[in-house]
Parts: C-alpha cells; structure tokens; sequence
C-alpha cells in the first residue's frame, strides 16, 4: 500500500531523509527534479519545446533543476519563465537560478502585473509554481496569469500537483485559480487531493515518481488512507491447491434480477464465476429461470414462488450471498431482504436495489452483520446520509457509516474508496471512463461476492475485487478502446487480470 500523507507528514519525511540519510536539501532537490527530467524525456518527442513556468519557491526550484537537467539530456529548446512575486526565493530556488545562470541557460522573469508571455503553440508547459504547501487560494495577479495559462492549448505538466491545488481537501479553493493540468508528476507518495473526483480532474493523468525519501520512516508514520498496489491485491489471491475440489472455493449465492433486468443478475452470476467460486447459484423470479439456464449452463438456479424476489430460498450451505441487482424494490421484496439481513446464514454483500431498499429503511442498519460489504455509488450513498457538500465530505460520511455500523463501505467512483470498519480508507487506481456505463457495477457484485465465497475476510474482498474489477476495465479499454467497451467485456477480460495478479504473487 502507498500511504497518503498530510502537508506536514510530507514535510517530516523530507526533512528525516535530509538528516539521516544524510543528504543536502538541495541534492534532494537535484534527485527529484532528475527523476520528473528522465521520466518525461521517456515521452518527449525530440522537436517538442519545453517551457518551465517556475515560482520562487522549493517548487519553483525542482522546475528550475529540470530545466537544466534536461538541456543537459540533450533536449535543445528549453525555456525557463519565473514569475516573480517576492523579491526573493527560497534557498533552494536561489541556488538552482545560479546553476541556471552558470549554465548559461536565460530565465526570464515576469513581474507583477504582467501578462503571461508567448508560449510556442507546439510547447510543453512543466508547471513549477507552487507546490504541496499550499494552503489558501491564489488570488490577483498569479490567478490572472493561471487563467491565461489554461486558455491556452499547450499540454501541461505539473509538478507533485496542479498548481492552485491543496493537498488535502479542497472543498474553499477557487477552481479558476488552479492550473488544468494534461499530466502530474507526483513525489514520492500520492496526495489525497488527487482522489477526489471535484478536484482531480485538474491533475489528468497522474504518476507517482519516486524521490528516494526514506521508506521506513514513511512506514511508521500514522495515517488512515492508502493507495491499493497491484502487489498488494495480489497477496489477497485465494490458495489454489493441486488437490483441491470445487467444495474448497466456496458456494456463491446471487439474489438477483426481476423483469426488464435479467442482464443485472447474469452480469453478476458470470463475473463471480469468472472470478473463482466453487459453485454458484442464482435466486430469480419464478419466470425468469429459463435466462440462466440459457445463458450460463455452469450456474445453478433458484426460483423463487412469485414474479419478484420476495421469498428466501433454502441456502445450501452458502458461504457468501450477494444480493441486490436488478432485482426491484417491491414491498415484499424488502420483506425478503429484511429477513436476511436478520437470519443471514452466511456473509452478505449488499448492491443496488437492496441499498435502495435499505435507504427507504434506515433503521435496518443497525441489525446488519458485522462485516457486511455494501456497494454504493455515489447516488445510492446520499439516499442515505443527504446530499453530499464536496467529494471531501461525502467521504467522510462514507467512513463514519462504516465505523458506525462495522461494515466494508465500497464507494464506487473514478477512485472507488474502500471504507473500512475501523475508520480507514483505500483506494484504488485501476480503471478508467470506460467503466462509466450501466452494468459495470454488477459485475462488481460478482467478483467481491465470489471472493467472499472463497473465504476471503470483507476487507481483503473488496480490495481486491475493486482492484481487479478496475484492472479488467484496463485490459478492455487497451483492446476495445473506452467508447465501445462494455460491463460484458470486463468479465471477458478478467481470467487476465486474475492471471496478471497471479504472477505478481508468484
């Protein structure tokens, strides 16, 4: 897992690194600012101009150091422009201009109240202005010349994060006062600001670039969120023994599906086959068994008495139940849901019309199993707690019903954020706009459902079912392209991301 820090944490691992590596601030600046040159040289086309718009802080200073860096890499058009704000730069910033100057390299400078100066129409802007430490709104000048900047239709690339952007919550910022960047280079650890979906659109695409701050002291710094690693999901896998049986992978159940939304119930019955469950059987409305015998031979099939969910079946010997898609919200269907969530005879994982259900009934919360996995998105989540004021704050509450009711709450979203019961939040990075279309959240129920068959504890369920789940999302869009891709083509694609994590666990 990669930890995710506050401004100060960041702060004290540098200044940990600076004094027990030992090594110089401005030599970890040096480090910094090479691995952002390298990595971006990796694709930089030769003709391509680069233009570094620097402030004059510690920032400011890793773009300076990039600029030179970079000519030294053989890169011939490198501008450098320093807005200049103060009259003088931190320590850092004052050295790498003097590097700067003895490089022979010109720096411009912009002074207040001045226009942003051409840029060429073709140019890479890196944005080197202001950093993790940021904690008001930019205003004024630096707000006029950041405007300008993403009028422009140069691709940016910002420096650890978008300039303008908090680390943290944004819910104050003044969205026109932060630079759109294409790219971010962020250092050493992500930063919580680029999972929040109303403020990490400024940040495109983001990686991590590791800076060489010091592990163990990052380790043993305290924090409550995490970014999930693929080697991470893949110490979750279930042990698949030479002798084993179908007896040993758990059975599956699936309370799904009601007309009009049969396609729900079989999205989530082959994903959970698909992703390793001994057995499998799927309640259905009386009149709808006949599409799953059709469409999935390797499922079993539960009917219920009646046209809707609205009686239990005889579980037999269920080691996980997922309940929910597709299946309605009529009132003897919340009778049904009602009786399981009190007579559970095995783990459940709530999706879909049975959250609805459980929305309109608030009170039945409280009588859910410890350990129950529900899975809203964003929508299904504020039918319970009201309209969220930011991301920020809807996360939050996400945490504080899981804390409150000991349940793995998994928020679906462009990070989905896996909220535990004790008060900590993962989230995951796999996945793309691909996925943003009706389905794709029953294949979800399948896969953590399945997992949770297998014997997998909640947690470890859900952090790796939203993981792989969002890792076959990639493995689609890379063949079918994000437009065309559908929820089916995720299941498609699963045997391969199950096999990808696999050889990550070796």
């Amino acid at each position: 897992m990669l930890p995710i820090l506050t401004t100060e944490q960041i702060r004290l691992a540098d200044a940990h690194t600076i004094a027990h590596e030992p090594v110089a601030s401005i030599d970890l600046m040096e480090r910094a600012a090479t691995a952002c040159a390298r990595k971006l040289m990796e694709s930089l086309a030769p003709d391509v101009p680069v233009v570094v718009l620097a402030g004059m802080g510690n920032n400011g200073g890793d773009g300076l150091a990039m600029a030179r860096i970079l000519t030294g890499l053989g890169k011939e058009s490198v501008q450098v422009m320093v807005l200049r704000y103060k009259a003088k730069g931190s320590s850092e910033f004052e050295t790498n201009l003097l590097r700067l100057r003895e490089a022979n390299i010109a720096v411009k400078f912009v002074d207040e109240g001045a226009p942003l100066p051409s840029i060429p129409p073709g140019a890479i802007v890196v944005d080197a202005l202001f950093g993790t430490g940021l904690d008001h709104p930019v205003t004024g000048w630096l707000k006029e010349l950041i405007v300008q900047l993403n009028a422009l239709p140069n691709e940016v690339l910002s420096i650890d994060l978008p300039s303008g952007l908090f680390a943290g919550e944004n819910g104050t910022n003044d969205p026109e006062a932060i630079v759109q960047a294409d790219r971010t280079f962020t250092l050493e650890l992500p930063k919580y600001a680029l999972f929040m979906p109303d403020h990490a659109r400024f940040a495109g695409t983001w990686e991590v670039v590791p800076i060489g701050l010091d592990q163990a002291f990052i380790a043993s710094l305290k924090t409550d969120a995490a970014m999930i690693e693929s080697a991470d999901a893949a110490m979750q896998l279930p042990l698949r023994s030479r002798t084993a049986h179908k007896g040993n992978f758990g059975h599956a159940w699936l309370l799904a599906g009601g007309r009009g939304k049969m396609g729900a119930a079989l999205l989530a019955a082959k994903a959970a086959l698909r992703s390793g469950c001994g057995l499998l059987t799927a309640h259905v409305p009386a009149d709808q068994g006949a599409v799953l015998h059709a469409a999935m031979p390797e499922a079993m099939v539960s009917l219920d008495e009646t046209a809707c969910l609205s009686v239990l079946p005889r579980f037999n010997k269920a080691t996980a139940i997922g309940v929910g898609p597709g299946m309605g919200t009529e009132e003897a269907t919340a009778c049904m849901l009602k009786l399981l969530i009190q007579n559970a005879p095995a783990p459940l994982v709530l999706d879909a019309d049975a959250l609805n259900i459980l929305a309109e009934n608030r009170t039945w919360l409280a009588f859910l199993p410890s350990g129950t996995i529900l899975t809203p998105h964003p929508k299904e989540f504020e039918r319970f707690t009201g309209k969220a004021e930011s991301d920020g704050h809807r996360l939050r509450l996400a945490k504080e019903m899981a804390l409150r009711f000991k349940v793995v709450l998994v928020l679906k979203g462009a990070y989905t954020a896996v909220c535990a019961p004790d008060g900590r939040v993962y989230f995951n990075a796999t996945g793309n706009p691909g996925m943003a279309k009706g389905g794709s959240g029953d294949v979800l129920t399948g896969i953590i459902t399945s997992l949770r068959a297998q014997g997998l504890d909640s947690l470890s369920s859900a952090l790796l079912g939203v993981h792989a789940h969002g890792l076959a999302g990639d493995l689609a869009a890379e063949e079918l392209g994000m437009d065309g891709m559908l929820p089916s083509d995720l299941i498609g694609k699963l045997p391969l991301a199950w096999k990808q994590l696999r050889q990550l666990a070796g």
